[in-house]
């Protein structure tokens, strides 16, 4: 797929909100990755609207978990705002109950 130009204002300040700061994050193109040893693939685009990429490589787990895209919303400022927040939680939701059943298994330390 084809990246941003840069991440979206509205993201970055939705996970400074929770300690995250992604502000020096910058949009890659997925294909650089394609050719790489994954232990997990995981596609999150959102569904018939978008094109999620193939990882066909050497991919251990191949996974997807949809989102939608916040920045797809239409509606008042304070809708397009919840929009984000209400995604970033449930990404945050997802990616806990991944780690829960997937990567805490492998090392119970964590």
């Amino acid at each position: 797929t084809e990246p941003a130009k840069q991440i979206n204002a509205k993201a970055v300040k939705a996970m400074k909100e929770i300690g995250i700061d992604i502000s020096h994050h910058t949009p890659k193109m997925v294909d650089q990755y394609l050719n790489d040893e994954w232990d997990f693939v995981i596609t999150v685009c959102g569904g018939a609207q978008e094109t999620c990429p193939a990882f066909m490589g050497k991919v251990k787990h191949r996974l997807h978990i949809g989102f939608d895209d916040p920045s797809h919303a239409i509606g008042t400022e304070e809708f397009i705002w919840s929009e984000f927040i209400r995604v970033r939680d449930e990404i945050k939701e997802a990616f806990m109950k991944f780690f829960n059943v997937n990567i805490k298994k492998l090392n119970p330390k964590h």
